[in-house]
């Protein structure tokens, strides 16, 4: 089977796919660590009928990139995740698995020429099917109650640089913030942000469970120095220069915010 990237070095199949839902387009590229004490034991996973679960893309350590899924297909590597009202993004969604032993191998670094192996991928993926920057995602944007990964280790920075996904320095602020258990307006407004940015989080005004959660999803991604689930002040004031710098065809106008206030691999 020939390749859809110039980047793959080889194919290897895997059974676990499906036809994209009808009228959806690749919009949408996910990054994943296979969370696996080894390579090969993720990518036997991957390709094993049993553990229905793929992606489109894998990297391995040293750099091999191979595809494991044709880009015409539904990779099953989201699960039940949501972005921006997108609830089926295997549909949308090109998946990339970077092998890495995660947070249960005690978030071993990224090989350097790993990420550029990664970074020229989604370059080439971001170029064939114009996606957007905010459109590049962690898995844990996308489902902050189940997922962690990449971590707070993988360097969207240097991803940044080289012209893939939307992120900024973080904000160097200091203070408190908001955390759970606290309620009123200042709560409503960052929850009604992260919504506009593109997070599952209804605008409640009260400081719950899912609203750490996707704050820690929000840290791992955008503010991977201290990741605890508070809306600190760099945390809020990260967030608000973000929406800020969206583009006017971005998740739509931002509300205003007062910021000085698993398993191993995916399954469908």
């Amino acid at each position: 089977m020939r390749p859809d990237s110039a980047r793959v070095a080889r194919f290897v199949p895997s059974p676990n796919h499906s036809e994209r839902a009808a009228g959806k387009t690749i919009d949408c590229l996910i990054l994943h660590y296979t969370g696996m004490p080894s390579a090969d034991a993720a990518l036997r996973r991957l390709c094993d009928q049993r553990a229905q679960v793929s992606s489109h893309y894998f990297v391995g350590e040293d750099g091999e990139v191979l595809q494991l899924v044709p880009e015409e297909r539904r990779a099953w590597h989201a699960g039940q995740s949501w972005w921006a009202g997108e609830t089926d993004i295997n549909s949308c969604s090109l998946g990339i698995e970077i092998a890495n032993g995660g947070h249960p191998g005690g978030l071993p670094p990224f090989p350097e020429v790993q990420i550029e192996a990664v970074v020229a991928l989604c370059r080439d993926l971001c170029t064939r099917h114009a996606i957007a920057p905010q459109r590049v995602l962690a898995h844990s944007d996308i489902a902050p109650r189940r997922k962690i990964d990449p971590g707070e280790n993988f360097p969207w920075d240097i991803l940044h640089r080289a012209g893939v996904g939307h992120w900024l320095p973080p904000a160097g602020a200091e203070g408190v913030g908001l955390r759970r258990g606290e309620g009123g307006g200042a709560v409503e407004a960052l929850q009604r942000t992260l919504a506009n940015y593109g997070y599952e989080i209804t605008a409640t005004g009260s400081f719950d469970e899912a609203t750490e959660f996707v704050i820690a999803a929000f840290q791992r991604h955008f503010r991977p120095m201290r990741v605890d689930g508070i809306a600190d002040a760099a945390t809020l004031a990260t967030l608000h220069d973000l929406v800020r710098a969206l583009p006017a065809r971005g998740y739509g106008a931002s509300a205003e915010m007062n910021s000085g206030s698993g398993r191993p691999c995916e399954t469908r």
